[in-house]
């Protein structure tokens, strides 16, 4: 033990010594026969919430689970017609939109992807901090949605003329290995870099999609731009 300093720091050391000394004189048998109650009332507490989160989680979120995606099928309709206001609050029929999906069912993973849908919506309606706010609260769940969002996210910026931001979302979307929309966003990164001017930059992400991407839909485009800088 540390040398003691004063008077306050020996009475602090004399109460760890107590409780190290009676500690040490118990033995386990004797600590849950002076701690039986104690510890009955935990386990049973333990018990409780277990049942209450399997309550929660299947007798409760299950059916609302299923019951949002219901309830969500005709404001996808509509966003597949590129009707987005419609989808976001009046896809008819009395159904929910997107927006009232996100209030009404707040915790299912139908209400998680309504907010993407609104997200893309607001975009398309050239409603870019809305768009923002939407895709920022949707949690994306695996690398080829978490490259969607960041996509989204870089075009509403780029929208609102945050170049800085947009090249931030862009680049993180392009470096997630997908075929299809790794190419697409390397792109996009390559072309803001060639609209400011750096050449050598925009040829570098050209150069993978050229290398990397022979059979995406830019790598005509790559090829196209690359001779322009020879």
């Amino acid at each position: 033990m540390a040398q003691r300093k004063g008077n306050k720091a020996s009475e602090a050391d004399e109460i760890i010594d107590v409780v190290e000394v009676k500690g040490s004189q118990v033995s386990a048998g004797n600590f849950f026969e002076q701690n039986q109650k104690t510890i009955s009332y935990v386990l049973m507490g333990l018990a409780i919430l277990a049942a209450l989160y399997y309550g929660y989680k299947h007798l409760y979120m299950g059916p609302k689970e299923k019951e949002a995606v219901n309830a969500m099928y005709k404001a996808e309709e509509q966003f597949a017609k590129d009707s987005f206001a419609l989808a976001l609050e009046n896809p008819g029929g009395g159904f929910d939109g997107f927006l009232g999906i996100i209030d009404n069912f707040s915790g299912t993973k139908a209400a998680n992807l309504a907010q993407y849908y609104a997200g893309i919506s607001y975009l398309n309606l050239g409603k870019y901090e809305d768009a923002i706010q939407y895709l920022d609260d949707y949690s994306a769940n695996d690398d080829v949605t978490a490259v969607m969002k960041n996509g989204a996210l870089g075009d509403a910026n780029a929208e609102l003329g945050d170049k800085v931001k947009a090249m931030d979302y862009y680049q993180k979307a392009a470096k997630a290995e997908n075929e299809m929309l790794t190419p697409y966003y390397l792109h996009k990164v390559a072309m803001m870099y060639y609209a400011d001017g750096k050449t050598k930059e925009a040829a570098e992400q050209l150069e993978i999609i050229k290398n990397k991407y022979p059979d995406s839909n830019e790598f005509k485009d790559a090829e196209k731009f690359l001779s322009r800088f020879k």
